[in-house]
């Protein structure tokens, strides 16, 4: 059960959208517990818009989160945050972790847009992102990871993303940052010394007949095609206000 343990904080928030019939989309399952709050918010056309809210501080070490969002054949979902999440270090010793499950049905369409994730000093955080989508499922994914606050030193954060089309992984990537992490994180191979990161990953069934050149976007972002009918585009930046304007401007050269 979800609840306080010993160990941290367990919560999991769940949402479930379909066609409504007539031309909407219905939200049959919104739930959130603890420090997992949903609301949704006024819609736009026929997609539905719901807003993660923070209840409480977190995640704190040994703290374990999870969201899952299914959106089924014909509905539009789009999901955001009220405010970015921040890793900090807890009472509790170990590592926290944040795991988001993401499912499209063919003919779905979901936009995950969530705020920052700042990983603060003395934080252990690890998440994970696993996307299934079916064949003709469309995406827009944004992750933004901000590796400390103003003046000081990140926690550890390391991120796995995972994206799969009918089955089929189109992108599967790691990144480990901060104290303990293997070196080289921050070297000009990685980070250059920048402390944002992100990647933006769109899914459009139109890609696989015509896909998108790979090529750089200025001097911090890169736009590569996947093997299947997909983009990523991954960006590193001096703060967070830039890294949103360089994957910004990036969604909206894809149209």
């Amino acid at each position: 059960m979800d609840g306080v343990t010993v160990t941290g904080v367990r919560a999991t928030a769940r949402i479930l959208a379909r066609d409504d019939g007539r031309g909407g989309t219905s939200l049959p399952v919104l739930e959130g517990d603890g420090p997992l709050a949903l609301r949704r918010t006024r819609a736009s056309g026929a997609e539905a818009r719901v807003m993660l809210v923070g209840a409480m501080s977190g995640p704190l070490g040994g703290d374990r989160f999870a969201v899952e969002a299914k959106v089924a054949e014909g509905a539009r979902l789009s999901v955001g945050s009220a405010a970015a999440t921040i890793a900090l270090p807890g009472q509790t010793k170990g590592e926290a972790h944040y795991d988001i499950r993401l499912d499209v049905a063919d003919g779905g369409e979901l936009a995950w847009l969530p705020e920052q994730l700042i990983s603060a000093r003395g934080s252990d955080l690890y998440v994970t992102t696993r996307v299934e989508l079916g064949a003709r499922a469309r995406l827009v994914l944004r992750e933004e990871q901000v590796l400390g606050r103003a003046g000081e030193e990140p926690g550890r954060l390391t991120s796995r993303l995972t994206v799969r089309v009918e089955g089929r992984a189109v992108l599967d990537q790691e990144l480990a940052c901060g104290p303990g992490a293997p070196g080289g994180w921050d070297g000009s191979a990685v980070l250059g010394g920048r402390r944002a990161v992100g990647q933006l990953v769109v899914v459009r069934p139109e890609f696989a007949a015509e896909p998108v050149a790979a090529r750089m976007l200025g001097e911090e972002a890169a736009l590569m095609p996947l093997a299947g009918p997909a983009v990523l585009v991954s960006a590193v930046a001096a703060d967070a206000l830039r890294l949103r304007r360089l994957l910004d401007e990036a969604l909206a050269a894809l149209g």
